[in-house]
């Protein structure tokens, strides 16, 4: 019987990253920030480079802690944006009357005026699916974004609206489920397969 190897071929290479999209790691690459990680990207230009938000790297710390006046009902977690300023606070958020924000794509934002948001959150509305804070952010200079995707170590996906909406740490096999069967089979790839 042969194998079929085509099977962990990235097809989607061909798609340009662009803003709002969505970058899925293929299953092989080993980082300590981008291995299974799903990024938002939340920048991308041809003088600019790239910029992103890793998704679903959540840290062992909540926005609580690291803002002590953002006490919430809930427990607001903080992602590992990436390992650029990774002491700088960014986030994504639904709420489109904050002032400064930046718009990335239909009803999400970047960043914008943080007491708005604080407000926002004081009152006790809902911060899942509308609010995700972030430590740092992932950054590629004008053509490296490309080059790997060239490469296989990213797949493309245009529709970046649920990055806000799924928060469970099953997110990249999720990512890579919306591409279609072919990615399915990757999700239940061992991590690390000479463990296996």
């Amino acid at each position: 019987m042969q194998m079929d190897t085509d099977i962990y071929r990235i097809e989607y290479n061909h798609v340009e990253p662009c803003r709002g999209c969505v970058l899925i790691a293929e299953p092989f690459l080993r980082d300590q920030f981008f291995g299974r990680s799903v990024i938002f990207v939340v920048e991308h230009s041809v003088e600019s480079g790239t910029m992103g938000l890793v998704l679903n790297k959540p840290l062992p710390v909540m926005l609580a802690d690291i803002m002590c006046d953002c006490q919430s009902t809930e427990d607001i977690p903080v992602y590992r944006g990436g390992p650029l300023a990774m002491d700088t606070l960014f986030y994504l958020h639904t709420l489109a009357d904050v002032q400064d924000s930046l718009p990335v794509t239909d009803g999400i934002y970047l960043n914008g005026d943080f007491e708005a948001i604080r407000r926002y959150i004081l009152q006790g509305n809902p911060v899942r699916g509308h609010l995700r804070f972030f430590l740092g952010y992932a950054g590629w200079e004008d053509g490296q974004l490309h080059e790997e995707c060239e490469a296989d170590t990213w797949m493309v996906s245009r529709d970046g609206r649920p990055c806000l909406r799924d928060d469970t740490d099953r997110q990249w096999e999720n990512a890579l489920s919306s591409l279609g069967d072919k990615y399915r089979i990757w999700a239940g790839f061992p991590q690390i397969p000479e463990l296996n």
